[in-house]
């Protein structure tokens, strides 16, 4: 009979309790690694993860501040805000967006541009939950669209928010400006803290060199919010600090009846206010209406104000460079009679052309059968070409690129007018550097006449105007009257001009005072017409070159090649409130064509509304320069 093993129980148990006791030390470590590990993140990491907790359900939202108000001198509102729908995306919340973009493309029927411009939109640069802005100007079909179909949309809202409005349309487009979406290089240079939330900042005109003051300190919000993002309620909030209001030296009746003056042609106006430096009047025809630009004009909308052959967004008052012609040969004699090169009573004999010594070349006069012998008055009221040619020679080049430098010529001149172009007052110098060519004598005639190189702004020539009139006081015209509750200070004032004899002033003054009242005045029909004493000056600018011996013939010249013409004027003439500088793109005549605008201008300032001369500008004197002692011979 075989041998059967019995089972050994004892071995087997101890195999069990081998194996229970490894079990139970392999729990007991899990369980300490466990307990060690909630200790770690309980613990040691509490103060990390409760942030990160409490960043998952609270959120800092920006509050934007209210971008301030700007008005006119008497309180005309021209730029405020107006309340709009916007449509916002936030990515974080809608995780694919360009899904999302695709359904409110199919929603909202959008076109391919449209489609384009939400794409370019949604990469610009934004802060983590940061709703961006993709469509501006909501109509009620299109929120009720979007309405319907939120459920498809995730992380996309309709948020009202205010939006700058230009009430004026046109009128302001130059001196006011515009504010438009904030662009990937004007993020960099802004504060981002102090942006974050805002979409628009101040691009042209005042809006943009007041940005600062215009756009105020931002606010913020702590909102708890859910899973899905949305605000549960608001914990903590910092309301944002509004942007100053600003008052503009601009008069909206004056700007209004530039602009009338103009009457649509192509051309700009300033009127100056010359004991304050205050901007009446700036106008800069064609205009165009900003208001488009605000929240987004569209291309065509565009490339149509770009390719206008008018120009409607050309600043003519601020970019526009003209040769001054003759509304220079004012502060030319004044030149020449402070550098003691001239007196009043120095005649030169105009045949019709002037000559340099020793040369053929004849410099005509544009009275081409001359005036005769003719002193400082008569020059100025005539504008006689051969008497400035003479002055310019004797004072040189040097000379004169240092007076008409001194009256603001080739350099900028506004306090607060960041486009202002410097224009060019030429120099040997410049001549030298600019085309490696000497200076010559006949360049020096041309100048003098407010010919040849001299490029300058319609603000340049009011600014040159109001020395003029102010007997040589600086004072740098502004557009800002008050910015909150203070007012702009010139941190680089320019230095008065003071002449060897006061009475120097007088004598160019009362010429330009012959232009419009003397017996021969090449303005005097519009003089004649006017209600007070008034001084101004004409020109033209030739925009293309007449060769020697040859005349002007407007019928063989296009009209957009026909000469610019220009005009300054001040009034009343011996105790000056106002100064205006016209100028007409091909307008040809100075006198006959920028001299009425000027008056025009004039007229609204200074008569009241049946027509009169208002009281306080009544009775003032009439320059006499008889009365005054001769100046010093040279």
């Amino acid at each position: 009979m075989p041998h059967i093993q019995l089972k050994d129980h004892e071995k087997d148990g101890l195999l069990v309790r081998r194996r229970v006791f490894a079990g139970a030390l392999l729990v007991l470590l899990l369980s300490a690694a466990l307990v060690a590990r909630m200790y770690f993140l309980q613990v040691v990491q509490f103060e990390q993860h409760s942030t990160l907790s409490e960043n998952n359900r609270v959120h800092v939202q920006p509050i934007p501040p209210i971008r301030g108000l700007i008005y006119d001198r008497n309180g005309l509102i021209i730029a405020d805000n107006r309340p709009s729908f916007s449509l916002t995306v936030t990515r974080e919340r809608a995780k694919d967006w360009p899904e999302i973009l695709d359904t409110l493309t199919e929603v909202l029927e959008l076109s391919d541009e449209e489609r384009a411009l939400y794409d370019k939109r949604m990469k610009q640069g934004r802060r983590p939950f940061e709703p961006v802005p993709i469509q501006f100007e909501l109509t009620e079909e299109q929120i009720g669209r979007i309405a319907v179909n939120q459920f498809r949309l995730p992380g996309v809202e309709v948020s009202a928010r205010l939006v700058r409005h230009y009430p004026q349309g046109a009128s302001y487009s130059h001196s006011v400006g515009y504010v438009g979406r904030i662009n990937e290089n004007e993020l960099k240079k802004v504060d981002p803290v102090n942006y974050s939330g805002t979409h628009h900042i101040g691009k042209t005109g005042i809006e943009r060199f007041y940005e600062d003051e215009l756009h105020g300190t931002v606010g913020y919000e702590e909102v708890e919010t859910n899973a899905r993002g949305r605000i549960l309620r608001v914990l903590k909030r910092t309301d944002p600090i509004a942007g100053m209001d600003i008052h503009l030296t601009i008069d909206s009746r004056l700007q209004a009846a530039a602009e009338a003056a103009l009457a649509g042609r192509r051309g700009a106006v300033v009127a100056i206010q010359p004991q304050t430096g205050d901007v009446l009047a700036m106008v800069s025809e064609p205009g165009f209406d900003p208001n488009p630009f605000v929240t987004g004009i569209g291309f065509n909308a565009y490339k149509e104000l770009r390719d206008s052959i008018d120009r409607p967004l050309f600043n003519r008052v601020l970019r526009g460079l003209y040769p001054p012609g003759s509304t220079i040969k004012p502060m030319v004699a004044t030149a020449g009679l402070d550098a003691g090169v001239i007196t009043p009573s120095t005649r030169v004999y105009d045949p019709g052309f002037y000559q340099l010594p020793g040369h053929s070349h004849k410099y005509r006069n544009w009275n081409r059968s001359g005036d005769g012998s003719v002193d400082l008055e008569w020059a100025i009221m005539r504008s006689n070409d051969t008497y400035f040619y003479d002055v310019a020679h004797r004072l040189g080049i040097n000379r004169l690129h240092d007076y008409l430098s001194r009256f603001g010529i080739g350099q900028r001149v506004s306090l607060d007018m960041f486009e202002e172009s410097a224009g060019l007052m030429p120099s040997k110098d410049w001549k030298r550097a600019r085309y490696n060519q000497p200076w010559y004598p006949g360049e020096t005639l041309i100048l003098g006449i407010g010919q040849g190189y001299m490029q300058t702004t319609p603000l340049q020539l009011a600014q040159a105007t109001t020395l003029m009139a102010t007997r040589g006081k600086w004072i740098r015209p502004h557009l800002a009257k008050t910015v909150g509750d203070h007012t702009p200070v010139d941190s680089n004032p320019m230095p008065d001009i003071v002449l060897r004899d006061p009475k120097f002033w007088d004598y160019s003054r009362f010429g330009m005072e012959q232009v419009m009242h003397g017996p021969r005045g090449t303005a005097g029909k519009v003089g004649a017409t006017a209600a007070y004493r008034m001084a101004g000056k004409s020109g033209t600018a030739q925009v293309v070159a007449i060769k020697q011996g040859e005349k002007y013939d407007r019928s063989k010249v296009q009209e957009r090649h026909r000469d610019h013409a220009l005009f300054i004027a001040y009034a009343p003439a011996a105790d000056p409130q106002i100064v205006v500088a016209v100028m007409v793109e091909n307008g040809e005549s100075g006198s006959g064509v920028a001299a009425p605008v000027a008056k025009a201008v004039l007229d609204a300032w200074l008569l009241d509304d049946q027509g009169q001369l208002k009281a306080e500008y009544r009775d003032t004197p009439v320059i006499d320069p008889a009365a005054a002692p001769k100046s010093p011979a040279p």
